[in-house]
Parts: C-alpha cells; structure tokens; sequence
C-alpha cells in the first residue's frame, strides 16, 4: 500500500504540461469546431492526446536519463549554427504561445471586469512574472494544480445545465469522422494541442524529482513513475477538452450557432444557461490563460537557459532574461493587436510551424546511443515519431499550399 501511495509524489510534472493542453488556444478551437461540426471533430482530441502522450513521454525520458532538458541537449550536441537555430526558432514559439496565453486571460478579465484587452494583458504579465520569479517548482505545481481544479470545475458545472448524448461522445471521440470542409478546423484542433514549449519543459521540469544518474534501480523507478505521471495528466487534459467540445455542441450547434470568438460563446451562455454560467465560463477561461502564461514563461526561461549550455534556475539571470523575453515581448505584441482572434490564429501557425523542427530534434537525441545509452529510443518508438513527424510536416504543408 506505500508502495502504491508513494507513486503519488511524483505526480506534478505531468500537471504542468497539461496545462499548456488546455489553454485558451484550445478553449477557441474546441468551441469553435463543436458549434460547427458537432461531434464530427471529437476523435482529433483523442488523436492529438495519444500523440501527446508518446512525445511527453519521450522526451522526458531524454531529462531523465541525461540530466539534461532538450534545449542543454540540442546546445551539447547540435554545431553552434544548427542549435541556434533550432532554438531561436523555439524562442519564437514561447514567445507566440504567450501570446496566446496573455490574450485568453485578457479576454477573461473583459468578460468578467471589462477591462481592456491591453490592461489584463498588463495584469496578467505582471502577475505571471512575480509568480515565476518567486516559487520553487513544488509551490509552482501545487498552484497549478489548483488551476486545473478549477478549470475542470468549470465545465462540470457547465455540463450539468445541458443535455449529453455520452454514448455518442464516446463513440464519436474514437470513430474518425472527416471530410473537405472540416479538415481545416480538424487542423486546428490538433495543432492546439500538441506544442513544441511542452517537449522543453517537460524535459525541464521532470529533472525536479532529483536523482543519481548513476543508481540503475532508481532510474528505471523514474522512468516507470514518469509514464504514469505523463499519461495520467494527459488523460485529465483530454477529459477537460472534450468537455469543452460537448459544451459547444449542447449549448450552439443543435440551435445552428456557429462560435468563432471566446468572447462571443460568453455572451451566448448568458440567454442559454444564465449569467451564473456565463461568469463560471470566464473564470474557467482566466484560470486557464494565467496558468498556462506561466509555464510559458517557464518554458521560455528553459530554452534561453539551454542556449547557453545552463539549466532553469530562476535565481540566474539566464533563466530571469528569458521568462521575461518570452512574456513582455508576447504582452508587446498585444498592443499592436487589433483582431484578438486573428492573433490566436497566426499564433497557432507559427506553433505548427515550429513543431517539426522540436519533433526532429528530439527524435535524434532521443535514437542516439551515445546519448540515451541503453534506453535509446526502440524501434516502436522511433517509428510513431516519424510518423507523427509526417504527418505534422504534411498539415503544414497542406496549411501553406491552402
């Protein structure tokens, strides 16, 4: 039995990942999807979650076993030309993925406050920053766990106002459905949710439950606690999301509503489940956007660490430099915004961009012996990453030419 119980502390690396899952980036593609092609678009949730989970998963072991993040890695074992690069162009997705972030909480504190976009971009920069600077990972996952609680409340309550078809949902988030005029929003939906910041942090972050490199016993309990702490909270991101995408269909597709903005799903519950619904729905949204605006500055401080052969440590003023690029240039940005949801998705683009060039990274690291030993990638492995390096490459390029 305390054998069983002491998996549970090492539950929280997992945690922070998901959040990056549920960020308003997703918030606006679920809802966006589900008010249009109802449950059609359910099992590209699934689809981008078992992705999710097989690189997490992967590049976690690459913390594990070397000791280093993917970004020190990439510094160690890519030539100085290639690894810049490789991560200034992941600089540039932290600092889009901000972006995003800020703009979900900004909209949230409009909806609830009405505050300009600009000023809860300020707010929400300004708190994100403090929290960073002055937590330990431990205090830091306890914070983010409360988040995701309260995420997840959210859309328990909002899915105990309407009617749920479950039998259709679970068939429907497994039985792919798809056709010319949906493909571009299924896109979407799994470009929100696999994200290149996530492969840095974890790589990161994962490397907070300290170790002897060198004890083949503990490495090998790591590694088993790891999946189970990466597949748990991927599991838990992807019930939050098809929350969400059940909420849109309830509430706007049967009555033909199509939502393309937060803002305007948050008007819509208001005559349709009422304004304590309404109020719930935003705060849900802010939780979401202030939580996942701190793992991005995380994953910011990480990668600019990395281009300096250094690991996260915010008491250093590599990691301090960037958290802050990451999220003052994303809150610049914000100001030059005219089109809130035309910001999200040229910053979804750039993520869907990037992201290969992380996958190829990893997947080197992660196949090379003389980097990973013994626990090199298997031949499973590398197999389902090409593939999902493919087939990423091939949206990007289907966006691109569309």
């Amino acid at each position: 039995m305390k054998n069983k119980l002491g998996i549970l502390k090492y539950l929280g690396p997992g945690l922070l990942v998901t959040v990056g899952f549920i960020d308003p980036g997703n918030w606006a593609t679920n809802i966006a999807g589900g008010s249009e092609f109802g449950y059609d678009l359910l099992w590209v949730i699934t689809l981008g979650t078992i992705t999710l989970i097989i690189l997490q998963h992967n590049v976690a072991h690459l913390g594990i076993i070397t000791g280093d993040c993917l970004s020190e890695s990439i510094k160690k074992r890519f030539s100085p030309k290639l690894s810049k690069i490789v991560l200034g162009s992941a600089i540039l997705a932290n600092i889009s993925v901000s972006l995003a972030e800020i703009l979900g909480a900004s909209v949230a504190l409009q909806m609830l406050f009405n505050i300009p976009i600009w000023l809860g971009g300020v707010i929400c920069s300004a708190a994100s920053v403090v929290i960073v600077f002055t937590n330990t990972y431990k205090k830091l996952e306890k914070i983010i766990i409360g988040f995701i609680s309260i995420i997840a409340f959210s859309f328990i309550f909002e899915l105990s106002l309407v009617d749920v078809n479950w039998t259709r949902t679970l068939e429907a988030s497994v039985v792919p459905t798809i056709n010319s005029r949906s493909i571009l929003a299924a896109l979407g939906i799994f470009g929100a949710i696999v994200m290149p910041h996530n492969l840095f942090l974890h790589s990161e972050i994962i490397q907070s439950r300290k170790w002897d490199l060198n004890d083949e016993k503990l490495l090998k309990k790591q590694i088993r606690y790891e999946f189970f702490d990466t597949f748990f909270s991927m599991i838990l991101g992807w019930i939050i999301n098809i929350s969400m995408f059940v909420l849109s269909i309830s509430c706007f597709y049967y009555r033909k509503i199509q939502v393309t903005e937060l803002s305007q799903a948050h008007e819509l519950l208001k005559p349709l489940l009422g304004d304590k619904a309404a109020i719930v729905f935003a705060l849900g949204l802010l939780f979401s956007g202030f939580s996942s605006s701190i793992t991005s500055g995380m994953a910011g401080g990480t990668v600019y660490s990395g281009m300096f052969g250094k690991e996260y440590d915010i008491s250093k003023k590599e990691t301090k430099i960037g958290v802050l690029l990451t999220i003052f240039c994303a809150l610049g940005i914000i100001f030059l915004v005219k089109n809130v949801f035309m910001a999200l998705v040229y910053s979804q683009v750039i993520l869907c961009f990037q992201l290969p060039i992380t996958i190829a990274s990893q997947l080197y690291l992660t196949s090379n012996e003389k980097v990973m030993g013994k626990y090199k990638n298997s031949f499973l492995m590398n197999t389902s990453i090409v593939l999902i390096g493919i087939v990423i490459t091939g949206l990007n390029i289907y966006l691109f030419l569309n």
